[in-house]
């Protein structure tokens, strides 16, 4: 029995000290089974406050997902420490199994009420006396990186509002830059954007709890805004390649690799290389609709939709798989082209302003149907 419990606890420490190294320690974005299975449940749980609603419930629900994420890895690493010295110590020592585990927990959140008299005890007391506070400092520690990878993200997102309305849309983007003459503001967007994809490629595959904070507002989303991004782009290279800026590839590539990045962090599988006339779940008819849109408000396209629509579906098919897969585990505010949800509800059009310019101006857009 002592054999068996020192083998099992020496194992429960060393899967502890993986998940703490793999989760804040090694800059690799490498898989912790303990995290995305506490992320798995608690998602589960939150979900249940919101049975009977629609996305607004479901978003008031998940919202607390990411302090509960931080709270729960500290207490399954230090109840997993708990366990691991706990059973070393009944293992090495006549201790019962009651006075085994009150003095790892008097060593570990070094409380000093307990300890033993031998050397065995008392080395491993040391250890964990030490493991308690140096975890504690590391998930200490651990926070300020995350606000900041999170308030870098979230500036951009919120900037996107008055281009993109809420929830962001890529169609509705260039719309609202030909409705008001602002198109030659778009290649400064996808510069902008370019570097937060990389920075979310690099923070969110590293520190996948990211994935986990929602924006303040319930109709923005980080993935979203990317998805509405990249999709304008793409409408734009696809539509009228000649005035299409540079910077429209780039974010395209940028978007895509940061996309890729975080799934591979979360095991989720892809085609590297796909077919340019591989099938996508967007529909032409969707396409055909926004172009149409686009049009009513001064687009002039260079390629009618169906010719268009092949360049569209080849950029497209880099990223949809992943972009939708995503957008269901985050639960993400179910926008126009962003895929299907795990709650009931369909898509929510971008809300737009009121044109209230004196006199006459330009025609509104044409509302949005889902």
């Amino acid at each position: 029995m002592e054999y068996i419990s020192g083998a099992t606890g020496a194992l429960v420490l060393i899967l502890v000290l993986s998940s703490i190294l793999r989760t804040l320690v090694v800059p690799r974005g490498l898989y912790s089974a303990l995290v995305f299975r506490l992320w798995w449940s608690l998602r589960r749980l939150l979900r249940l406050t919101a049975l009977r609603g629609g996305y607004d419930a479901m978003d008031r629900g998940q919202t607390w997902l990411a302090p509960l994420m931080l709270i729960g890895m500290l207490t399954s690493w230090l109840a997993g420490a708990l366990l691991g010295f706990g059973l070393l110590l009944y293992s090495l020592s006549p201790l019962s199994w009651t006075t085994s585990f009150r003095e790892a927990g008097s060593s570990l959140f070094t409380l000093g009420f307990a300890g033993g008299a031998r050397l065995k005890l008392s080395v491993l007391d040391f250890v964990a006396a030490a493991t308690g506070p140096v975890l504690i400092a590391l998930q200490i520690a651990y926070l300020p990186t995350l606000y900041a990878a999170y308030n870098r993200r979230e500036l951009e997102v919120t900037l996107l509002q008055a281009r993109a309305g809420e929830p962001a849309w890529g169609p509705e983007i260039l719309a609202r830059q030909w409705l008001v003459d602002t198109e030659t503001a778009l290649p400064a967007l996808y510069r902008a954007w370019e570097r937060l994809a990389a920075d979310m490629g690099e923070s969110h595959s590293t520190y996948p709890i990211l994935l986990t904070f929602r924006s303040p507002r319930p109709h923005r989303s980080w993935l979203v805004g990317l998805i509405a991004v990249m999709d304008a782009a793409a409408m734009q290279l696809a539509l009228d390649p000649r005035i299409a800026p540079p910077e429209a590839r780039l974010v395209l590539r940028a978007g895509f690799t940061a996309l890729r990045d975080i799934a591979r962090a979360l095991r989720i599988p892809f085609d590297a290389d796909p077919s340019p006339d591989a099938t996508i779940r967007l529909t032409f008819a969707e396409f055909e609709a926004a172009v149409d849109m686009l049009e009513s408000a001064g687009f002039h396209a260079e390629r009618s939709p169906k010719d268009a629509w092949p360049h569209f579906q080849g950029w497209r098919v880099n990223y949809e798989a992943i972009a939708y897969e995503l957008c269901r585990r985050c639960d993400a505010v179910p926008a126009l082209w962003t895929g299907p949800r795990d709650f009931p509800g369909g898509p929510i059009p971008p809300a737009r302003p009121a044109d209230r310019r004196p006199g006459a101006g330009p025609a509104e857009l044409p509302p949005v149907t889902g």
